[in-house]
């Protein structure tokens, strides 16, 4: 793992799987963000956000129908992939009990907007994805390091036979282009945990009940409104820019950050900050990447609802420079280059 030289100090028994053992940094965090109110839930703001949203998807099917057999239903496409690509997001926020106080209220938001309206199961999505929160970067313990097609380490590069060695020696110039593929994965990934039943117990056949929804409606509308040809060119582009728009918002997070190894014992504050890294450019590319940008506050916070972490952000930004903590944030096309320069070393 590279540690930044500032940090080197704070590292203390990393990679011998000792706990650095400051804890108590962390609880002292909280207690400003508390005194601040910034876990206090938002539901003004995600009640016209749910609502904008849910007119932003009627409008989008709307104008399929509208437009008829026409290739102009590629701009539909496009349309709906940047509106599939937003609801997951707030159905991340859901996943992650920022919306409702109960954890029943999330789940409910969560199902309608990932099973139904996007066709991503909610439960599968949310046990990966927490598992991703515990160990953000860790081998063996995070999820979104367990992927076939991409080698973070030289080791795992190492590791691969065949094709897979070969994707990860050119996975630099490669990303972008799998993305094109990512919503299609996610699709398939999550509906086989719905049927084999490894998603959250007791919800199977709500789940499978919703995707089945889902998938029926959206292909019985792409069918009856346009020519075969059209039909297959909407889904196209329609799934393909929506996995380039999802891992182009996820891939900044923590790709190209440091990587642990499977012993090593972080307190909660240092495995967060060191492993994330936050995206600068203003409310733009807030709305852009739903609040993802700033991703070392979710990380710290993760039930903080999305409006609350702009202040956040300032917060911990100066806890983190009290205590000569390291704390990563480039703009956009900054954090896509070092995520690419990482890809690239780790598959030579």
């Amino acid at each position: 793992m590279t540690v930044p030289a500032s940090a080197r100090a704070t590292y203390v028994g990393l990679g011998t799987g000792i706990s650095t053992g400051r804890g108590s940094d962390y609880a002292a965090l909280s207690r400003l963000i508390r005194q601040d109110g910034l876990l206090n839930r938002r539901p003004g703001y995600y009640a016209t956000k749910i609502c904008i949203m849910a007119v932003l998807y009627i409008a989008g099917w709307a104008a399929v129908a509208a437009l008829g057999a026409s290739w102009y239903q590629l701009l539909a496409a496009v349309y709906l992939a940047a509106v599939f690509g937003q609801l997951a997001f707030v159905g991340h926020e859901a996943g992650h009990r920022q919306i409702f106080r109960s954890r029943r209220g999330n789940d409910v938001a969560g199902l309608l907007l990932g099973n139904l309206l996007i066709g991503l199961s909610f439960g599968w999505w949310t046990g990966k994805h927490n598992r991703h929160h515990a160990h953000p970067n860790q081998l063996g313990k995070d999820p979104d390091l367990n992927i076939p097609v991409i080698a973070f380490t030289a080791g795992q590069a190492a590791g691969r036979h065949g094709l897979y060695r070969l994707l990860a020696r050119y996975q630099a110039y490669l990303f972008f282009p799998m993305l094109l593929l990512e919503a299609v994965s996610m699709h398939l990934v999550s509906s086989w945990a719905v049927l084999h039943g490894t998603g959250r117990p007791g919800r199977r056949g709500l789940e499978g009940a919703l995707l089945l929804v889902h998938f029926a409606g959206y292909l019985t509308v792409v069918a009856l409104v346009m020519s075969p040809a059209q039909a297959v060119a909407f889904i196209v582009v329609q799934q393909g820019l929506l996995g380039v728009y999802l891992g182009c918002a996820f891939a900044p997070n923590h790709k190209g950050m440091p990587v642990l190894g499977e012993q090593d014992n972080l307190d909660f504050l240092r495995r967060q900050v060191f492993t994330s890294r936050n995206v600068s450019g203003g409310p733009l590319v807030e709305t852009l990447l739903g609040g993802l940008n700033y991703q070392i506050e979710h990380h710290l916070f993760p039930s903080m609802p999305r409006p609350s972490l702009r202040r956040c952000r300032s917060l911990v930004r100066a806890f983190c420079a009290q205590h000569e903590l390291p704390y990563s944030e480039l703009n956009l096309v900054a954090s896509y280059a070092q995520v690419l320069r990482a890809l690239h070393v780790a598959g030579s």
